[in-house]
Protein backbone atom coordinates (compact mmCIF):
# COMPACT_ATOMS: atom_id res chain seq x y z
CA UNK A 1 0.00 0.00 0.00
CA UNK A 2 1.28 3.16 -0.97
CA UNK A 3 2.47 5.74 1.84
CA UNK A 4 -0.19 9.42 2.35
CA UNK A 5 1.27 12.03 0.58
CA UNK A 6 2.85 15.09 2.31
CA UNK A 7 2.55 18.23 1.49
CA UNK A 8 5.27 19.49 -0.17
CA UNK A 9 5.90 22.44 1.85
CA UNK A 10 7.78 20.11 4.67
CA UNK A 11 10.25 20.02 1.96
CA UNK A 12 10.94 23.03 0.96
CA UNK A 13 13.53 25.32 2.49
CA UNK A 14 12.89 28.45 4.16
CA UNK A 15 14.97 31.77 5.39
CA UNK A 16 14.97 30.08 8.90
CA UNK A 17 14.95 26.68 7.63
CA UNK A 18 17.93 26.99 5.42
CA UNK A 19 17.98 23.02 3.85
CA UNK A 20 19.84 25.10 0.93
CA UNK A 21 22.50 26.61 2.48
CA UNK A 22 25.75 24.28 1.33
CA UNK A 23 26.57 23.87 4.70
CA UNK A 24 23.86 22.67 6.26
CA UNK A 25 23.67 20.24 2.69
CA UNK A 26 27.41 18.73 3.58
CA UNK A 27 26.74 18.18 7.03
CA UNK A 28 23.59 15.93 7.16
CA UNK A 29 25.56 14.23 3.48
CA UNK A 30 28.23 13.48 5.93
CA UNK A 31 26.03 12.19 9.35
CA UNK A 32 23.98 9.78 7.07
CA UNK A 33 26.87 8.69 4.43
CA UNK A 34 26.01 4.66 3.82
CA UNK A 35 22.82 4.88 5.27
CA UNK A 36 20.31 3.39 2.83
CA UNK A 37 16.55 4.70 4.23
CA UNK A 38 15.22 7.71 5.78
CA UNK A 39 14.35 6.66 9.23
CA UNK A 40 17.66 5.40 9.66
CA UNK A 41 18.92 8.54 8.42
CA UNK A 42 16.50 10.71 10.76
CA UNK A 43 17.88 8.42 13.70
CA UNK A 44 21.75 9.70 12.43
CA UNK A 45 20.48 13.28 12.27
CA UNK A 46 18.66 13.37 15.30
CA UNK A 47 21.57 12.13 17.42
CA UNK A 48 23.94 14.39 15.60
CA UNK A 49 22.55 17.47 16.44
CA UNK A 50 21.81 16.48 19.63
CA UNK A 51 24.86 16.12 20.57
CA UNK A 52 27.17 18.04 18.13
CA UNK A 53 25.41 21.83 19.45
CA UNK A 54 25.64 22.13 23.01
CA UNK A 55 22.30 23.13 24.74
CA UNK A 56 22.28 26.91 25.95
CA UNK A 57 19.90 29.47 26.13
CA UNK A 58 22.06 32.54 27.25
CA UNK A 59 22.68 33.41 23.51
CA UNK A 60 25.11 36.42 23.23
CA UNK A 61 21.94 38.28 21.03
CA UNK A 62 18.66 37.13 20.58
CA UNK A 63 17.82 38.35 16.45
CA UNK A 64 16.03 36.39 13.45
CA UNK A 65 19.63 35.11 12.52
CA UNK A 66 20.20 33.15 16.20
CA UNK A 67 16.81 31.19 14.74
CA UNK A 68 18.87 30.20 11.00
CA UNK A 69 19.69 26.40 10.71
CA UNK A 70 22.96 27.13 9.41
CA UNK A 71 23.41 29.72 12.22
CA UNK A 72 23.12 27.02 14.65
CA UNK A 73 25.37 24.80 12.99
CA UNK A 74 28.61 27.36 13.10
CA UNK A 75 27.72 28.45 16.31
CA UNK A 76 26.89 24.90 18.20
CA UNK A 77 25.54 25.93 21.24
CA UNK A 78 22.03 27.03 21.32
CA UNK A 79 18.67 26.20 22.37
CA UNK A 80 15.55 24.38 21.94
CA UNK A 81 13.92 26.57 18.66
CA UNK A 82 17.27 26.42 16.95
CA UNK A 83 18.19 23.07 17.34
CA UNK A 84 14.56 21.89 16.11
CA UNK A 85 14.88 24.11 13.24
CA UNK A 86 18.80 22.62 12.52
CA UNK A 87 17.33 18.68 12.34
CA UNK A 88 14.15 19.85 10.33
CA UNK A 89 16.99 21.60 7.84
CA UNK A 90 18.85 18.95 8.18
CA UNK A 91 16.08 15.93 7.36
CA UNK A 92 14.46 18.46 4.32
CA UNK A 93 17.88 17.86 2.90
CA UNK A 94 18.04 14.65 2.55
CA UNK A 95 14.11 14.44 1.22
CA UNK A 96 13.00 13.46 4.55
CA UNK A 97 9.86 16.01 5.56
CA UNK A 98 9.93 17.52 8.81
CA UNK A 99 8.03 20.61 10.41
CA UNK A 100 8.00 22.44 13.66
CA UNK A 101 6.43 22.07 16.80
CA UNK A 102 6.09 23.89 19.64
CA UNK A 103 4.51 23.50 23.25
CA UNK A 104 4.74 25.52 26.59
CA UNK A 105 6.51 22.71 29.94
CA UNK A 106 7.66 23.62 33.29
CA UNK A 107 11.25 22.65 33.72
CA UNK A 108 11.82 21.58 37.76
CA UNK A 109 15.28 21.14 36.70
CA UNK A 110 16.48 24.30 35.26
CA UNK A 111 19.54 26.17 36.99
CA UNK A 112 19.45 29.29 38.41
CA UNK A 113 20.56 31.52 36.05
CA UNK A 114 17.72 29.50 33.61
CA UNK A 115 15.19 30.36 36.31
CA UNK A 116 16.67 34.29 36.35
CA UNK A 117 16.27 34.66 33.26
CA UNK A 118 12.91 33.27 32.77
CA UNK A 119 11.09 34.74 36.44
CA UNK A 120 10.34 30.60 36.90
CA UNK A 121 10.30 27.00 36.07
CA UNK A 122 7.96 28.07 33.01
CA UNK A 123 9.18 27.24 29.65
CA UNK A 124 7.68 29.03 27.19
CA UNK A 125 7.73 27.90 23.13
CA UNK A 126 9.88 24.96 23.59
CA UNK A 127 10.82 23.60 20.21
CA UNK A 128 10.72 20.52 18.94
CA UNK A 129 10.62 18.58 15.34
CA UNK A 130 8.48 16.83 13.51
CA UNK A 131 9.65 14.24 10.65
CA UNK A 132 7.59 12.56 8.21
CA UNK A 133 8.72 8.41 8.42
CA UNK A 134 7.49 5.19 7.28
CA UNK A 135 3.75 6.80 6.88
CA UNK A 136 3.27 8.40 9.89
CA UNK A 137 4.37 12.41 11.74
CA UNK A 138 6.88 11.08 14.49
CA UNK A 139 8.47 13.52 17.46
CA UNK A 140 11.74 14.74 17.44
CA UNK A 141 13.54 16.30 20.54
CA UNK A 142 17.01 17.00 20.25
CA UNK A 143 17.63 19.76 22.87
CA UNK A 144 19.73 18.13 25.79
CA UNK A 145 22.87 17.04 24.61
CA UNK A 146 24.16 14.03 26.50
CA UNK A 147 26.65 15.84 28.70
CA UNK A 148 24.02 18.45 30.00
CA UNK A 149 21.75 15.12 30.63
CA UNK A 150 24.68 13.56 32.40
CA UNK A 151 25.09 16.99 34.59
CA UNK A 152 21.01 16.71 35.55
CA UNK A 153 21.08 13.34 36.36
CA UNK A 154 18.74 12.57 33.45
CA UNK A 155 18.35 10.21 30.77
CA UNK A 156 19.36 11.54 27.27
CA UNK A 157 16.32 11.09 25.09
CA UNK A 158 16.47 8.34 22.04
CA UNK A 159 14.75 8.35 18.80
CA UNK A 160 14.42 5.59 16.96
CA UNK A 161 12.54 6.90 13.85
CA UNK A 162 9.05 4.70 14.96
CA UNK A 163 8.26 6.28 18.24
CA UNK A 164 7.56 9.70 19.88
CA UNK A 165 10.97 11.45 21.84
CA UNK A 166 9.42 13.48 24.51
CA UNK A 167 10.42 14.99 27.42
CA UNK A 168 9.84 12.61 30.76
CA UNK A 169 8.01 13.52 33.63
CA UNK A 170 10.64 11.94 35.57
CA UNK A 171 14.42 12.04 36.18
CA UNK A 172 16.46 9.16 36.50
CA UNK A 173 16.38 9.56 40.54
CA UNK A 174 12.26 10.28 40.55
CA UNK A 175 12.50 14.40 40.72
CA UNK A 176 9.93 15.88 38.80
CA UNK A 177 11.22 16.89 35.36
CA UNK A 178 9.25 18.21 32.68
CA UNK A 179 5.65 18.52 32.32
CA UNK A 180 3.75 19.98 28.46
CA UNK A 181 1.13 22.27 29.77
CA UNK A 182 0.04 24.00 26.07
CA UNK A 183 0.30 22.42 22.53
CA UNK A 184 1.09 25.55 19.98
CA UNK A 185 0.96 23.04 17.05
CA UNK A 186 3.21 22.50 14.27
CA UNK A 187 4.49 24.45 11.38
CA UNK A 188 6.29 23.90 7.98
CA UNK A 189 8.38 27.34 8.86
CA UNK A 190 9.34 28.96 12.18
CA UNK A 191 6.10 31.14 13.21
CA UNK A 192 7.71 34.52 14.80
CA UNK A 193 4.63 36.24 15.24
CA UNK A 194 3.31 33.59 17.64
CA UNK A 195 6.84 32.70 19.49
CA UNK A 196 7.07 36.78 19.94
CA UNK A 197 2.99 37.07 21.28
CA UNK A 198 3.91 34.13 23.05
CA UNK A 199 7.28 35.37 25.12
CA UNK A 200 5.27 38.58 25.53
CA UNK A 201 2.63 36.87 27.49
CA UNK A 202 5.03 34.99 29.74
CA UNK A 203 7.95 37.44 29.84
CA UNK A 204 7.29 40.55 29.35
CA UNK A 205 10.51 41.95 31.29
CA UNK A 206 12.44 40.56 27.87
CA UNK A 207 10.88 43.66 25.78
CA UNK A 208 11.56 45.91 28.33
CA UNK A 209 14.35 48.75 27.66
CA UNK A 210 17.46 46.90 27.90
CA UNK A 211 15.44 43.26 27.44
CA UNK A 212 17.01 40.67 25.34
CA UNK A 213 14.09 41.08 23.04
CA UNK A 214 13.54 45.16 23.41
CA UNK A 215 14.17 45.75 19.39
CA UNK A 216 11.75 43.25 18.38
Amino acid sequence: MAEPAVDTKYLLPTDTIDSDNPEVIAYAAEVTRGLSNQREKAVALYYAVRDLVMYDMMVEHFTREVFKASYCLKAKRSFCIPKAILLAAAARSQGIPARLGFADVTNHLATPKMLEMLGGDYFAFHGYTDLFLEGKWVKATPAFNERLCRFFKIKPLDFDGRNDSVFHEFSADGKKHMEYLFDHGTFADMPFELMVATFRKHYPHWFEKGGSLADW
